[in-house]
């Protein structure tokens, strides 16, 4: 079997594809004008990074023996999920012993350089980091209004995502992925709904972007649940590293060019995207929604001290009231949020998080043949 992939009308860049698994074994590896890239099975389909392909071009792979790379691990200590990429620390997910709900952190871009901040989790906070909003834990996934709990903030009442099991943990050449489940409860622990949350994080090394696709999927197991209209919520949240913050030099963007808070707050966006300088390097971070999410494309709590924030139901905050965004998700049913997260160099311009973003939703077609 050889694979033989079309680029379509746009370049390629370290570009993540998964297609149905060939007839016969999936090879470990492919081979295309003397370059090696490794290949991964998940399930019924193979996972593959493709690296550079101009626009219009087609290339054509054939299998390849053992490819030995860096890859991706993931270890669980019963506390803690630690990810590595190409053998360096990339992130953790902290989901035991936590205040309120898991988080990750910390978020390194390429040059193990901090995007997010690392208050209130470090020991020793940095000097030049921000101590506001302590409920605001480096990426995490919460919302503020519940059939009226709170599981946004960590003020007194506040609900909790409380995990309850690791369903499945994957180590691999091209992409390692953890599945977790955990209830969102009352301040009382009385159980509210179920969360499955997946994300999958794909392999990288030196200066490419850093991609984790994250699937975030509530689903009504108690009886019907109200979501209410409040900007106090992201269904996936992001603070920046203090250095990033608009007033010292950092910038929001988003997919149609608005700046910073002004043209980015309460605004729908297929994209968004926070970069700034951190200990002298130009990173950042840029979240997308994907067209299966719900409320796609979602609107941007997005903040210039460094917050920025998915959140598809605040519609009444950002209008003024003209509009309702509370949401009654009815008991058995189940609504799904799916994002890729862009860690990278540069701004987003210079990280190409336009062609990215377009690599997400619309890939390269890729195809066996004999």
């Amino acid at each position: 079997m050889k694979l033989i992939v079309r680029a379509g009308t746009r370049a390629r860049h370290h570009c993540p594809i998964t297609l149905n698994c060939p007839a016969g074994s999936v090879p470990s590896g492919l081979t295309s004008s003397g370059r090696v890239i490794p290949v991964q099975r998940d399930g019924d389909r193979a996972a593959l990074i493709l690296p550079a392909m101009e626009a219009g071009t087609e290339q054509t792979w054939t299998p390849e023996g053992v490819v030995t790379v860096g890859g991706v691990m993931l270890e669980d200590d019963g506390k803690t999920i630690t990810v590595h990429l190409d053998n360096r620390p990339f992130t953790a997910y902290h989901y035991a012993n936590v205040p309120a709900r898991p988080y990750f952190w910390p978020l390194l871009a390429p040059g193990d350089i901090e995007v997010t901040r690392g208050w209130p989790m470090r020991e020793r906070p940095r000097d030049d980091e921000t101590r506001d909003h302590k409920h605001h834990r480096s990426m995490w996934v919460a919302f503020g209004e519940v059939n009226g709990a709170d599981n946004w903030s960590e003020e007194p009442g506040h609900g909790y995502t409380v995990h309850r099991s690791l369903d499945e943990m994957v180590s691999g050449p091209v992409f390692g992925r953890f599945r977790t489940t955990s209830d969102w409860t009352d301040a009382s622990g009385r159980k509210l709904l179920t969360q499955s949350l997946t994300a999958t994080f794909w392999a990288a090394s030196g200066d490419a972007p850093r991609f984790v696709d994250i699937v975030v999927a509530l689903k009504a197991t108690e009886g019907d649940v109200h979501f209410g209209d409040t900007k106090e919520g992201g269904l996936i949240s992001i603070r920046v590293a203090t250095p990033m913050d608009v007033p010292r030099g950092g910038k929001i963007e988003n997919a149609f060019g608005g700046i910073n808070e002004p043209e980015n707050w309460g605004h729908a966006a297929h994209w968004c995207d926070y970069s700034g300088i951190v200990d002298g390097a130009h990173v950042g971070i840029a979240v997308m929604d994907h067209p299966h999410s719900f409320r796609y494309p979602t609107y941007w709590h997005v903040r210039d001290y460094g917050l920025m924030a998915a959140n598809p139901f605040a519609l009444k905050a950002y209008t003024g009231g003209l509009k309702d965004g509370s949401y009654t998700l009815s008991q058995g049913d189940e609504m799904r949020f799916i994002y890729r997260v862009a860690i990278h160099r540069g701004d987003a311009s210079q990280a190409g998080i336009r062609d990215r973003y377009l690599d997400f939703i619309v890939p390269p077609v890729a195809t066996w043949a004999e």
